[in-house]
């Protein structure tokens, strides 16, 4: 097969797959990659049945094509992973003129769009949450500053035989003062700090996170690396990165604890590239995929669609900032992060262009 003569299906959002006369994959565009999480090399040669346990219908049809009993033929399934969620898909199966490789699989994805529509909802209300967040830490720490300094006075001419009985109150201003004045400093963290772009090698980044969880838990948590090492360097603040994943990893961590405790937490750091990807609206040639998954208990639902939002927490005693912040370091380098959840299982998913 003539895989130049393809490559213009490498540009198409819908990932299509040509089968031999044997039933095997011959061909398998980017968007076939990134949908089936393989490289071209791991998918060539295979049946779909190794690929998808559930596949009789598909495989129907793609008979009843080899057969000749259509040209083209569409039906939308749900085909089934080993170890991963379902793939909602509207399958096109069409005959064409090579009678080595004479099958063609169109699949696309059903979600897509709610994806799309998805990631736009974040991206707005992100923006508009940096917006609230600068202006109301502007405005609180103004008369905090009055307030802290007020009580310092107001201790200081205390008369002396009072002191030890009202200090207790002063004391109970200033520290809440201070507990305010602090979280005012971070909501203004990614407004103040400049962005510093170098050289940024994604695994080093996740290596060092790694590095901090572990010295944190260091035993109950196992943490599992599947790097592809051929993701190239790129551009970017790799402090801000380091942050953004730490806080991600770290939430993770600790809604492991239970699991921590019988000695079967797990966390993977996984990276991958993806081609021909849309990223707040824009198009890309090639992206960084970088994948935290745990095994906890999950985002409880109530909050699951607010986690990127300032001061939600899934937490006792959680500030909500963390994953806020993260999202705004991951849109200062143009990308973006998801979030897919359910018991026993949480990935957050944070996709970067690449040069």
């Amino acid at each position: 097969m003539n895989h130049q003569k393809l490559s213009g299906l490498d540009l198409l959002a819908s990932a299509v797959l040509i089968l031999s006369a044997q039933g095997k994959i011959a061909y398998a565009n980017a968007s076939a990659e990134n949908l089936l999480e393989s490289s071209v090399k791991g998918l060539l040669r295979q049946k779909l049945t190794n690929l998808f346990p559930n596949s009789d219908k598909l495989q129907e049809m793609i008979e009843q094509a080899a057969a000749q009993e259509f040209t083209e033929k569409r039906q939308d399934l749900s085909l089934e992973r080993p170890g991963r969620e379902p793939l909602q898909v509207h399958c096109v199966v069409t005959t064409i003129d090579d009678p080595e490789n004479p099958i063609l699989i169109e699949l696309r994805e059903n979600i897509q769009q709610l994806k799309v529509d998805r990631e736009e909802r974040i991206l707005d209300q992100s923006q508009v949450n940096k917006e609230l967040i600068r202006n109301l830490a502007h405005e609180i720490k103004n008369p905090l500053g009055g307030i802290r300094g007020a009580a310092q006075l107001l201790e200081m001419e205390l008369p002396e035989r009072h002191l030890k009985d009202l200090r207790e109150y002063t004391q109970v201003i200033i520290r809440e003062a201070g507990r305010l004045q602090t979280l005012v400093d971070r909501l203004l963290a990614p407004h103040r700090r400049p962005h510093i772009v170098g050289d940024v090698n994604i695994h080093e980044v996740c290596e060092r996170v790694r590095s901090l969880i572990t010295a944190e838990f260091p035993t109950g948590l196992t943490i599992k690396r599947d790097y592809d090492l051929s993701i190239p360097e790129f551009r970017g603040d790799n402090e801000q990165l380091i942050q953004a994943v730490l806080n991600i990893s770290h939430n993770a961590a600790t809604a492991l604890a239970e699991r921590i405790r019988d000695g079967d937490a797990e966390l993977v750091f996984k990276t991958r590239v993806s081609r021909q990807v849309t990223i707040a609206k824009v198009r890309y040639r090639l992206a960084l995929d970088l994948h935290i998954i745990d095994n906890g208990p999950g985002i409880p639902e109530e909050i699951s669609e607010r986690i990127f939002y300032p001061l939600v927490s899934g937490r006792e005693g959680g500030s909500g900032l963390g994953l806020t912040l993260a999202q705004t370091f991951i849109q200062q380098h143009m990308g973006v992060i998801e979030c897919e959840s359910r018991p026993g299982f949480t990935e957050f998913r944070i996709r970067i262009p690449l040069p």
